[in-house]
């Protein structure tokens, strides 16, 4: 009898599916399944190699331990890639099509958990991009069976994707602003006071229009401290927009999930928009007339 190797959730599509039966089966059933104790002990010791490793590359990036414990840092370096190397092998030896799952995201975060490693050795110091295994822990939701927190992620999701278009005109009108800020800066203040350039003077309105203020560039004329002040003031209500359209965007789904009954299947007869309220009387998309709601039955 086969075994059933099918992802048991959202987290693990297609792609991750294992062979019908033989010892891939069953060793595919041990690395993606988490219903048995095998799977689960698997998961569980994978997540703590994750944040052993990650530790380890963080110990290593401070002077003194580096230099006390050269050796045993570069050997759990070596040791912990040796062993994700192998998992990444296994998971590629036991799922059904192995370019898909090398292509998915998964696998690619996979292997370029171990990749750094092996880069060092033509680029030195390319091992402190080994933190990258830090997204490799995305599967304690699955391990653990979080299912609440894999809900807001999925709807902190589709909130930005549903927002994408509105923060990116955003972002458009804050790059104009920027260069009309920047180069107005530019002509004000000069070279002689660090603006050497228009992409310079960019950098600075960024600095200044995001509160950071690193203060390496900075006005000298009044015309110039006025600008900039006035590029503070803004910046203050540019930051909340973003925020405010996500917002509003998890209100309004939060709001349709809520009064799912009271939603009717209506259609807009001009731009066939569906899904409206049932006290809506124009279309929320094009603005055209709705036909009167049609009685529950």
């Amino acid at each position: 009898m086969s075994v059933d190797t099918r992802p048991r959730d959202a987290f693990f599509p297609a792609e991750h599916a294992g062979p019908p039966g033989g010892w891939r089966a069953r060793l595919h059933e041990v690395i993606f399944g988490i219903d048995t104790r095998a799977g689960r002990a698997f998961d569980i010791g994978l997540v703590a190699a994750i944040l052993l490793s990650i530790l380890v590359v963080v110990l290593d990036s401070v002077p003194v331990i580096r230099a006390r414990h050269t050796e045993l840092m570069h050997v759990l370096e070596w040791g912990f890639t040796l062993l994700f190397t192998l998992e990444y092998l296994a998971r590629m030896a036991t799922v059904r099509h192995p370019l898909r799952y090398a292509m998915s995201f998964y696998g690619i975060i996979d292997l370029l958990s171990v990749l750094p490693t092996y880069v060092s050795l033509l680029v030195p110091g390319s091992e402190a991009l080994l933190d990258i295994r830090i997204l490799r822990l995305l599967r304690v939701f699955r391990i653990f069976k979080l299912t609440l927190y894999i809900e807001e992620y999925t709807r902190l999701a589709e909130a930005l994707a549903a927002s994408r278009r509105k923060i990116m005109v955003f972002l458009s009108v804050v790059l104009m602003a920027v260069l009309i800020l920047g180069t107005v800066m530019y002509v004000v203040e000069g070279p002689e006071h660090g603006y050497t350039s228009i992409p310079t003077a960019m950098y600075w309105a960024i600095v200044t229009m995001t509160t950071v203020g690193y203060g390496d560039i900075t006005p000298h004329t009044p015309l110039g401290k006025a600008i900039a002040s006035f590029m503070m003031l803004l910046g203050w209500g540019i930051l909340a927009v973003p925020t405010g359209i996500v917002t509003a965007e998890l209100s309004a789904r939060r709001a349709d999930r809520r009064h799912g009954a009271a939603r009717v299947p209506r259609s807009c007869q001009s731009c066939g928009s569906a899904g409206h309220e049932a006290a809506a009387r124009f279309c929320k998309d094009c603005g055209a007339a709705l036909p009167a709601p049609e009685a529950k039955r």
